[in-house]
């Protein structure tokens, strides 16, 4: 049967994943019967594996997986996703302690949840430090002083990482670039070589843009760098240093900020020994730059005679 990208003319509106699967099983071909027959045997899939790993255990390409999920009337893999997340919401007793933490619980009060996240971020800083490569963390700053070229990767949340952390090396005289559209970023990773440096950021290491991106780089010539959450992950394996940021993923699950902060404190460390590279080049940048942008910073002095001028005229 052809395969279609059509969504199925059955009504799927308050269905659940299973329920769409078992409505749409006459319209799909011999490939989308597989991914749902995975389906629902394992209707957890989703939440476990990515497309490229839901499509390989169903013999069939992610773009097959993209169709399916059209068919069965989601716009495509993440509502897929965020649907099999609300089917096992509703079939289990423990939804907030799996789908949204253990750290803290819903009648607990405002210390105590601000005590979870205390802990929480404490203990991804704390173990972030203990765990950090830090020979990997000085020879990779050291490549990233004397490059020619950085170019940064980040999707998602780690693109807010990214950026930061090209700011911060274009500030103090690096030719740094981010990317967070893979087609922009296969572009410039197309075109590095020897002498350059490619930084890819990804918290679970999984992210296949920013894997694609940082493999294209140091394919051509580009030292390559992760900061991940999981030293075993894909992005972890392409790089020649791989630089932990650890989270203990124990609230707010999939949105835990103690794992950007541990990204936070990677790429501060790395930023700070990449200035200690050329000191009298960084303090001059840093000098320029805040010249430049110290004529829009309002004098707080001058700020309080306005108002109380405004108050006696007033």
């Amino acid at each position: 049967m052809t395969e279609t990208a059509a969504p199925s003319k059955h009504s799927t509106d308050g269905f659940g994943v299973s329920s769409r699967i078992q409505a749409a099983l006459p319209e799909m071909s011999a490939a989308m019967a597989k991914i749902g027959a995975l389906l629902l045997e394992n209707p957890a899939a989703p939440l476990e594996l990515s497309i490229t790993e839901l499509a390989q255990q169903a013999g069939t390409s992610p773009a097959t997986v993209t169709r399916f999920c059209r068919l069965i009337g989601y716009a495509g893999y993440p509502p897929l996703r965020v649907g099999a997340a609300a089917d096992l919401g509703r079939s289990s007793a423990e939804t907030w302690q799996s789908d949204i933490g253990r750290a803290f619980d819903p009648a607990d009060s405002v210390v105590e949840v601000l005590n979870a996240l205390v802990s929480s971020h404490t203990s991804a800083l704390q173990t972030t430090a203990a765990r950090l490569d830090r020979e990997a963390a000085e020879r990779a700053a050291a490549a990233i002083a004397r490059s020619d070229h950085v170019d940064i990767y980040g999707i998602g949340g780690s693109a807010v990482l990214a950026a930061e952390l090209q700011a911060r090396l274009y500030r103090i005289g690096l030719n740094a670039h981010m990317w967070s559209e893979v087609h922009e970023g296969l572009t410039s990773a197309a075109i590095q070589g020897p002498g350059t440096v490619a930084i890819g950021i990804s918290n679970t290491g999984r992210t296949g843009e920013t894997l694609e991106m940082l493999s294209l780089a140091r394919s051509t010539g580009a030292l390559a760098v992760a900061i991940t959450g999981n030293p075993d992950s894909p992005l972890a394996s392409v790089a020649d240093y791989h630089l932990t940021a650890f989270a203990a993923d124990a609230y707010l699950q999939p949105d835990d900020l103690s794992a950007k902060h541990a990204q936070l404190l990677a790429i501060d460390l790395l930023y700070l020994l990449v200035a200690q590279q050329d000191f009298s080049r960084t303090t001059a940048k840093l000098a320029a730059s805040a010249a430049a942008v110290a004529p829009h910073r309002r004098s707080l002095r001058g700020s309080g005679r306005t108002a109380a001028k405004g108050r006696t005229a007033s």
